[in-house]
This record gives C-alpha cells, sequence and structure tokens, in this order.
C-alpha cells in the first residue's frame, strides 16, 4: 500500500522533469492570433435589487481564491472552498495539501448565489463539501475539462468557456458579460499534466465595449505571453484579484504566481486596484503575503494594492458616465 502511494508521486516527478527538459523551446513556438471566440446567454430571475445598487458594489475575501461579489443585484462566488484548517484536498498523482486556514464563511451561511465561477477544477477551488451541498442547478462558468467533470457530479447548469468565448449575462435590468481569458496552470510543459485554468473578465453593465466596471479574475497561472492580450483586448481594468501563493508541486514545480510574478501581472495589466488573494491557506502555498507586499513597495505600486484579511470587504463604485 505505501509503494502504491509513493508512485504516484514518483510518476508525476519523472513527468515533470521531462516537460521541464522541453519548456525553453516550447516557449518560443510564435503564438497565432487568438480566435474572437463563442457568446453564450445566461438569463437569471429578476429577482429585488437593493436601492444601492447602481451606486456601489463589494468584493468580500472568503479564503483562497473564494470571493464573493456582489454588484447591481447580482452575488457571484468564485472557486468555492469551505474546509476547514486541518482538512486536506487531493491534487492528483497521489499528491494531497493540508488547508491552514478556516474559511471567513460557513458554507451553510452563504446569501443566495447567481453564479459560481470556477477557474479550474482542483479541490482547493471546489472541495468535496461544495460537491456534495452545492446546488445542483446553480450556474457555473468554468473550462470545458472542468465542465465534463460537473455533469459527472450533476451539476445541471454548465457554462464550458474556451479561450476568449464570453458568456452574457442579464437579471433584470442587470447585465454582466464573462470572457473567458488566457491562464496556464505552470510553466509549459509542466502545465498539461495539471487541469485546464482560465481567466475571467468580468463587464458590468449594458454596453461591454464602455463597461460601468471591468474586473479581471487571474485564476491559477503563471506570467506567460499570452497575459499580454488581456490588457490589449481589455484596457482600463478597474480591479484585478489576483491568485499569489508561489504553489509549488512536490516543493519544486511553481503552479501560480509568487510575488514578483504578481507584481510583473500588475505591470501587465495595469488595473487601478489590485487585491491578492490565494496566498496563505495551502500547504503547498511557498510565497507569503509579505513577499507580495515587499515587490509591491520596490516597484512603487502600494498605492494601487488593496490587502483583504480573510472577511474583509472592498466597496468599488462604478465610473462616471
Amino acid at each position: 500500500m505505501r509503494v502504491h502511494r509513493l508512485l504516484g508521486p514518483a510518476v508525476l516527478l519523472a513527468a515533470f522533469g521531462m516537460s521541464a527538459a522541453g519548456i525553453v523551446q516550447a516557449e518560443t513556438q510564435p503564438q497565432a492570433s487568438a480566435p474572437q471566440g463563442d457568446t453564450y446567454t445566461l438569463k437569471l430571475p429578476a429577482g429585488e435589487s437593493p436601492a444601492e445598487a447602481a451606486q456601489s458594489g463589494t468584493v468580500q475575501f472568503i479564503g483562497t481564491a473564494t470571493v464573493l461579489i456582489r454588484y447591481q443585484g447580482l452575488t457571484i462566488l468564485t472557486d468555492p472552498n469551505f474546509l476547514h484548517k486541518g482538512d486536506h484536498v487531493h491534487l492528483g498523482y497521489g499528491l494531497t495539501s493540508q488547508r491552514q486556514t478556516n474559511p471567513a464563511i460557513e458554507f451553510d451561511k452563504l446569501p443566495p448565489i447567481d453564479l459560481v465561477i470556477l477557474s479550474h477544477m482542483h479541490e482547493d477551488h471546489f472541495d468535496k463539501l461544495v460537491q456534495e451541498r452545492l446546488n445542483r442547478n446553480t450556474p457555473i462558468v468554468s473550462t470545458r475539462e472542468a465542465s465534463e467533470k460537473l455533469k459527472r457530479l450533476g451539476f445541471q447548469q454548465r457554462f464550458a468557456l474556451s479561450e476568449w468565448d464570453r458568456l452574457e449575462v442579464s437579471k433584470g435590468e442587470t447585465r454582466l458579460r464573462i470572457t473567458s481569458v488566457p491562464g496556464r496552470h505552470g510553466a509549459a510543459g509542466v502545465s498539461v499534466l495539471l487541469p485546464k485554468v482560465m481567466g475571467s473578465v468580468l463587464d458590468f453593465g449594458a454596453h461591454a465595449d464602455t463597461p460601468d466596471y471591468r474586473m479581471y479574475i487571474s485564476g491559477d497561472t503563471l506570467v506567460y505571453d499570452d497575459i499580454r492580450s488581456i490588457p490589449q483586448r481589455f484596457p482600463g481594468i478597474d480591479l484585478a484579484l489576483l491568485h499569489l501563493g508561489g504553489t509549488r508541486i512536490l516543493g519544486v514545480f511553481k503552479v501560480t504566481m509568487d510575488g514578483k510574478d504578481g507584481v510583473q501581472m500588475m505591470q501587465i495589466v495595469k488595473p487601478k486596484k489590485t487585491i491578492p488573494i490565494h496566498y496563505n491557506d495551502y500547504d503547498v502555498f511557498k510565497s507569503p503575503l509579505a513577499e507580495f507586499a515587499r515587490e509591491v513597495k520596490a516597484a512603487g505600486l502600494e498605492e494601487g494594492v488593496v490587502y483583504l484579511a480573510h472577511g474583509d470587504t472592498y466597496t468599488f463604485t462604478p465610473r462616471k458616465p
């Protein structure tokens, strides 16, 4: 039994080693121009919008990559992870990781959720508790790979987006466009052994080209050439939620941004404000928030960063017409 448990990591290490050998060559290959993508629609029941909905929105940090986004009557949950300190998640290939924190909100205390944005299917982003207890009719926006797994779990409203695909969401008078943008869970070669990842751009408002508010969620990605296409297609990002942590598989292979990468991402995407998330919740996270803060200070970008403790809320306002 012990030999069986060790075999997965051993095979993974060998595969990573072979994949890493081809990284330099893969990174230098020319990139084809990105397609425009397909458009899908989701119409939600109108409900009752709060009186202040037009004046402000909020982002509440629950932990890991899990946030609650509320804006103009919409409530969006990202990468739901509600396990507790000491619980373990499975990452594949026989690897596990232990949670180091508690979520700021218990799963059963969540408000009604209009939709979930899932960057990829890993248990620290969609854990066993969520898999068992999330309402099967909850709309979930994710990658095609993740959507296949969600189908097997019985989720009925799945929106599988490839790169540059869009989902047009309406709820009463509220409009939101979600676009899948580039993300890659590790260096070229290594990433093929990990789940497909999508970043997301959220454009709130009736006119996606001139949104009331534009938000970017990085997903578990490193900085690579395709990321530069995001600000080209989506200039004027108001807020970026960056998945940091410097996650390392087998303690060696980095598969999410560390502090230095986070600053580089800010310099490429150029958001007006940045909120770091996904940085201290699991023992595979090797780059603490303090490292990002040092890099931010060294780059002179402190005024553009908002630091949220678990449970804290950031309030934002739409652009003025």
